[in-house]
């Protein structure tokens, strides 16, 4: 009786929110933290899809923004209103702490990726045996050249490498996870994917060639990308020098470092949108948290609704849900 009184007291507040004017928001810079906004949805009716049209086909980087205004545009006021239940779960006390918000954003992260990759084998799946092989993902390559093997960014034998590793049972064929942990390596858990992505990214910073990295090359190469986002999350803590870091890294003490040596800090060279989820859920806290207290209130929400919802009124140019491995 009780839920279905609060049930009655959300609908009639949504209805009454409905009917007020639609807040609207003008830029809101962010640097790194609009980045975040972009990458990670708070709001799953409220985030970056795609929708088949007959003469386009998959249309890219389109906005769903339910029409809940009188004018079609969001009312974020009423939408965090409807929303604050669902992330005040445990326990339900009226605020949402660290923990519930970062639950939260998670799951809308998990959501889309396993939306993605659905549709992705839907539409490849040319057999529909619920698995892709390497020739229903990528038929442009004829068996010739696979045969060849070549191994340049984007050639057969580049993509095959990636596919065999995602392909945990050597089937032949990506089942559900693999075809996950092969379109989302950033958020793949699959160690031969790491140490491939690792591979990659060695390409880029190693100057001298030598399959390692140097202090010199780690400084300059890979070390501000680290202390970018460590500072942002741990602003109030000491950063740890290029030279405490790399010798924390460096096991053997070689005064090198090899790809399995660097494995600690992939995420920071390569985020995924998992790593993403859990800065993003640390800035909204910072952001909203008005009393310092560690939880939010919905009034603090509703103080804040821009951050929540930036990526709305934003314009984003680096959208890269679609382009993978450019970046590598």
């Amino acid at each position: 009786m009780a839920k279905a009184m609060v049930y009655t007291f959300l609908a009639i507040a949504f209805i009454i929110l409905l009917l007020s004017p639609t807040k609207r928001h003008g830029h809101h810079p962010l640097g790194l933290n609009r980045r975040l906004a972009h990458k990670v949805p708070f709001d799953p009716l409220v985030t970056r899809m795609e929708r088949w049209t007959e003469d386009q086909g998959w249309s890219q980087n389109i906005t769903y923004v339910p029409e809940v205004g009188g004018d079609g545009t969001l009312n974020t006021t009423s939408r965090l209103i409807i929303l604050f239940p669902f992330l005040d779960i445990e326990p339900k006390d009226g605020k949402i702490s660290a923990l519930e918000l970062g639950v939260w954003i998670r799951q809308q992260v998990v959501d889309r990726l396993n939306y993605r990759t659905n549709k992705l084998m839907s539409w490849h799946d040319k057999n529909g045996d619920g698995a892709i092989s390497f020739s229903e993902y990528l038929p442009q390559f004829t068996p010739k050249d696979i045969e060849r093997n070549s191994m340049g960014h984007g050639e057969a034998g580049w993509w095959m490498e990636q596919f065999k590793n995602a392909d945990l049972d050597s089937s032949g064929d990506l089942d559900f996870n693999e075809c996950k942990n092969f379109l989302h390596p950033e958020d793949s858990d699959n160690k031969e994917i790491q140490r491939w992505l690792l591979r990659e990214k060695m390409k880029r910073m190693d100057e001298d060639e030598d399959g390692h990295l140097n202090l010199n090359e780690f400084k300059e190469q890979a070390y501000d990308i680290y202390r970018s986002y460590v500072d942002f999350k741990n602003s109030a803590t000491r950063t740890p020098t290029a030279e405490e870091k790399f010798a924390e890294l460096d096991h053997d003490n070689d005064k090198k470092l090899s790809i399995e040596e660097l494995r600690p800090i992939l995420s920071y060279l390569h985020p995924g949108e998992l790593f993403y989820a859990n800065y993003f859920s640390h800035y909204l806290m910072r952001e909203a948290d008005d009393n310092k207290d560690g939880y939010l209130t919905l009034q603090e929400m509703l103080n804040h609704d821009n951050i929540f919802y930036n990526s709305l009124y934003e314009d984003d140019d680096d959208d890269d849900d679609y382009h993978y491995h450019d970046d590598l």
